[in-house]
């Protein structure tokens, strides 16, 4: 089966692929999104909608709309350094309407945006739909091949096929565009602990002694993120379950009985850090974007910022040339451009905020980051983090 050739394919229906297809079905492009999984219903992926994203759906005119979903404000994000807390990051100076990061859990966002693009003649969603190759003729790719649900497979044919499906992507892989690994010395692990009503009445930072503590309130549920050294996970499995509650209760502002509601290896999920990004984001007839494009730290939760900025970008620079069936490389060529130097700025302070030395004994080293107890010490660096974290380095305005 072969479908009508499309303005534009786009692989992976997360918050880069979608939120493109959304902007570029609004300029009038014929934009087919594929997407491998049946739902957006996956848990610990990036929940957080910051400053920068929540100014962009104003823009649209969806904010207040978008704002009923259930959510949990941030104004702040704090750590706990050398036995007191204190601000990491502000908000409260942001020239944004929302002064916060929203919490939201991130198939809510995906509904959201999907709900929006399907009403747009030019937007079409396929879900249960697998990328498996390119359609490429004389090194310029004119498709993807895919496959559906029931197993067949059937190529679509576009003048540009978009891989935004994550830093696992197939589409870079199959590509064969080069990564340039920035390295990591942690993985974290993801878990949920109930909230009560005795608990911290805000989302916040914690960090331990020995090691790092997120917690993130999310109503009626903590989502926690516990540091573990890159490549532990199996010692850590062999050690049991009672020794990580052991070890999660020494470093949490919580009773340690809490922590007996962790029953069992289910209940935790191993998230690989990973930090990269691609030497060149495209080649002829496809372009990749968000983590497909540049694979962030969880550090501020700002890959979702991220993906969402290229995406407007891309947007931008892209719609007219699609529409007008007029693309060339050097589109393409202007996306990369546009977007680097926020990537890469952004992943140079993550790694300044990364701990400097290597973990020992299977647990990072002790005590919080150099960097993180300079902002601690300061007044005015607190609003510059927030800044970064909440706005980023080259924020993008919707020009269609």
């Amino acid at each position: 089966m072969r479908m009508l050739k499309q303005d534009c394919i786009i692989v992976g229906a997360g918050p880069a692929g979608l939120m493109l297809a959304l902007l570029l079905a609004r300029a009038g492009v014929n934009v087919t999104v594929i997407e491998k999984h049946d739902d957006f219903l996956r848990d610990f992926r990036g929940d957080t909608i910051h400053p920068s994203t929540l100014e962009v759906m104003d823009q649209l005119g969806y904010l207040d709309e978008f704002l009923a979903l259930p959510h949990q404000k941030a104004p702040a994000l704090h750590a706990e350094i050398g036995g007191r807390t204190a601000t990491i990051a502000d908000f409260s100076r942001l020239p944004t309407r929302c002064k916060y990061i929203a919490f939201m859990p991130q198939w809510d966002f995906l509904d959201f945006i999907a709900g929006k693009a399907s009403a747009l003649p030019g937007f079409r969603l396929q879900m249960g739909t697998t990328a498996t190759g390119l359609a490429e003729r004389d090194g310029v790719v004119h498709g993807v091949i895919v496959r559906g649900a029931d197993g067949t497979e059937h190529d679509i044919q576009s003048s540009l096929v978009v891989g935004a499906d994550g830093r696992d992507s197939d589409v870079r892989r199959l590509a064969g565009l080069q990564v340039e690994d920035l390295g990591s010395s942690v993985d974290v692990l993801w878990m949920k602990l109930s909230r009560r009503a005795a608990d911290p009445a805000q989302p916040m930072s914690h960090a331990g002694p020995n090691q790092g503590l997120v917690m993130i309130d999310r109503g009626d549920f903590w989502q926690i993120g516990y540091v573990i050294a890159k490549g532990s996970y199996r010692q850590v499995k062999q050690d049991g379950i009672a020794a990580l509650r052991a070890k999660l209760a020494s470093v949490a502002p919580l009773p340690s009985e809490r922590f007996d509601e962790l029953a069992g290896w289910e209940q935790v999920h191993l998230l690989k850090v990973r930090m990269d990004r691609l030497r060149q984001w495209w080649k002829p007839g496809v372009l990749c974007i968000g983590d497909a494009a540049h694979a962030m730290s969880p550090i501020g939760g700002v890959g979702v910022n991220l993906a969402i900025q290229d995406a407007i970008a891309a947007a931008n620079i892209l719609a007219g040339p699609l529409r007008g069936d007029t693309l060339t490389d050097a589109h393409l060529r202007a996306v990369q451009k546009r977007r680097s130097f926020p990537t890469k700025a952004t992943q140079k302070v993550q790694l300044m905020m990364r701990r400097k030395r290597k973990p020992q004994g299977g647990q990072p080293s002790s005590g919080p980051p150099a960097f993180m107890r300079f902002i601690a010490r300061s007044r005015l660096l607190p609003h510059l983090t927030g800044r970064l974290i909440g706005i980023g380095f080259r924020p993008e305005a919707i020009r269609l």
